[in-house]
């Protein structure tokens, strides 16, 4: 039994075109009896190393490397078969640290006979003893054991989560926390159809650009969901889509396609590598990509909670945010039984505890399953009429017992329309919400980038949905796109944890505060506005929100009421009133 992290497994696997050009050099420098001498002990040497791999026998006594908050890997392989190892087998690994701490890992299926579990260490030293477990005692699964030696993260891969570790949503908190205790703000976009749609290039062109926009999560539909769109199997011809389940067209989710799910390993990982945590939605419940009829709202409550513990399973290592209702009212007590074995079923799997949550179409009440304690946040939806509506994230602040809000779809720029939710749109829309109590953070979305239109012609998409003359590599570059990741940067750093929305420390203007500590004032057309409280702190910068600049500084007078001005007037302006600054 060997424990190999992937990226170490695609070095040591040679592809066979490479095998090649190996013998090809040997044939160049020995005569024909040694070149098959060495081409055959060449070969024997590679097959015992691939058996070795594959097999994953109890070879290895020494403790393998396993970087904080990096996945690593451990392959099983199951002594007898079964009818469907994705629906009959559960297996599982425990890690257990030197200080105590225990994590249970789920296995998943991979194909064939192979099963393999994926954990991330929480600790940069010590050493990690797992043992596997399989509830039908195989002998391949069951009753394995070994070490990993933790270690600090790779400098090299750095991203927000190596350097801070993954996020949670603390009971009773309404802000994403890293384990370290440095509070984040979502920045999110909505590349849905990615996971079925996009190449590998696709998505590393993807991937470059919104991590240096600022974003650090992606919402994803995990398959196809709709059970009528026809198509070939394939990412690159017009109406083409991969395909996760079998039977998904029938309303099932027992059929899975390791294929499918090996590219989404290649897919993630990029988005990963960037700095930029995938949101896991399983099957959604609203219109899906096409609008024909969307297997979220018939599939069993088993097969889905089923499908939740192998996403768990396979992305659990990596950040995550797990959102089990995907645009629906999630009132259809079908559908509300459903959600709620699935958020179960992943607070049972997740060690890591990373947040989970509920996106709900634009017409919902927005406070289903309110009282969970699964639940971590609340997503409302806006529609796509091209209006600021953040009465509706206030309407979720005040939903009890407390959970982390954000309007997880406000209008899509250009959707349907040319200069719809387009530009500058973006940024006020961000700022609108964030002060309206959308604390966990900001969502974004384009037309065309969503569905991953191939192409400003590809037929067969609806166009109240769609970017007129666009395809998701037009989508990518809209104006509005950069305004959502400033908002995350002016932020990061600030003490912000636990603020709230502000009405009484100025004369009706919009704001966030942390008593005593930060106060986060957004003026639409700049301007100035009497300071009501000695509660804001002195000393303040000036940001232009359309850029991120810092274009002011200074200190309020040690009395209230007093008045401020941001120095500008017609142009937007936030304004950050901080306790710690030193250098005004």
């Amino acid at each position: 039994m060997n424990a190999v992290p992937p990226h170490v497994l695609s070095r040591v696997l040679l592809p066979q075109n490479d095998l090649r050009r190996d013998g090809a050099l040997c044939q160049r420098t020995l005569n024909p009896l040694m070149q098959q001498r060495v081409f055959n002990v060449l070969l024997l040497t590679l097959g015992v190393i691939g058996l070795a791999l594959a097999s994953r026998i109890d070879a290895a006594t020494a403790a393998t490397t396993a970087p904080q908050w990096q996945e690593v890997e451990l392959t099983f392989t199951a002594t007898r078969d079964t009818a469907n190892p994705y629906t009959d087998a559960e297996a599982w690994t425990e890690f257990t640290h030197d200080d105590g701490t225990k994590l249970r890992r789920p296995m998943f299926w991979d194909g064939g006979r192979t099963f393999r579990v994926r954990f991330a260490s929480t600790k940069s030293a010590g050493t990690w003893r797992w043992t596997s477990s399989d509830r039908d005692g195989d002998a391949g699964l069951n009753g394995k054991s070994g070490t990993l030696a933790a270690a600090p993260a790779a400098s090299e891969t750095a991203t927000i989560f190596t350097r801070h570790g993954f996020w949670s949503i603390p009971p009773g908190g309404r802000n994403l926390i890293h384990a370290d205790g440095r509070a984040r703000l979502l920045c999110a976009d909505t590349p849905w159809a990615l996971p079925w749609r996009a190449t590998v290039e696709q998505a590393e062109i993807y991937a470059r650009d919104r991590q240096a926009k600022g974003y650090n999560a992606a919402l994803l539909m995990t398959v196809q969901p709709d059970m009528d769109c026809k198509g070939p199997r394939s990412r690159t011809e017009d109406l083409g889509f991969d395909v996760g389940f079998e039977d998904l067209p029938k309303g099932a989710l027992r059929q899975l396609r390791p294929e499918y799910f090996q590219m989404f390993d290649r897919l993630t990982g990029i988005l990963v590598a960037h700095g930029i945590a995938p949101v896991y939605q399983p099957v959604f419940h609203g219109y899906g990509w096409k609008g024909r009829r969307v297997a979220g709202n018939v599939v069993s409550a088993e097969d889905y909670a089923r499908y939740c513990r192998y996403l768990v399973a396979r992305y659990g290592a990596r950040p995550a945010i797990w959102l089990v209702g995907g645009d629906g009212p999630a009132t259809d007590p079908t559908i509300v039984a459903q959600l709620d074995r699935a958020g179960q079923t992943i607070e049972e799997w997740d060690a890591y505890r990373q947040p989970t949550g509920i996106h709900y179409s634009p017409h919902s009440l927005y406070r289903t399953h309110q009282d969970k304690a699964w639940l971590d946040f609340q997503w409302c939806q806006t529609g796509h009429g091209g209006e600021h509506v953040p009465e509706r994230v206030a309407d979720m602040w005040r939903n009890t017992p407390v959970k982390a809000v954000a309007n997880g779809e406000p209008t899509y720029e250009n959707i349907g329309k040319t200069g719809r939710g387009a530009g500058w749109w973006q940024g006020h829309e961000a700022w609108c919400n964030l002060t309206a109590g959308s604390t966990m953070g900001l969502v974004y979305g384009a037309g065309s980038l969503w569905q991953w239109r191939l192409h400003a012609k590809e037929p067969d998409h609806a166009d109240w949905c769609t970017a007129p003359g666009a395809g998701w590599r037009e989508a990518l570059d809209f104006e509005g796109s950069r305004y959502p990741g400033i908002v995350a940067k002016i932020l990061d750093g600030l003490p912000f944890a636990e603020m709230q929305p502000n009405w009484t420390y100025t004369y009706g203007k919009r704001g966030l505060a942390v008593p005593g500590k930060l106060f986060v004032l957004y003026l639409p057309e700049g301007g100035g506005t009497g300071i009501t409280s000695l509660d804001v702190p002195r000393a303040y910068r000036v940001y232009d929100p359309r850029t991120g600049a810092e274009v002011g500084k200074g200190l309020l007078p040690d009395s209230a009421p007093t008045q401020f001005n941001s120095g500008s007037s017609g142009e937007p302006r936030v304004v950050v009133f901080l306790s710690s600054d030193r250098n005004p």
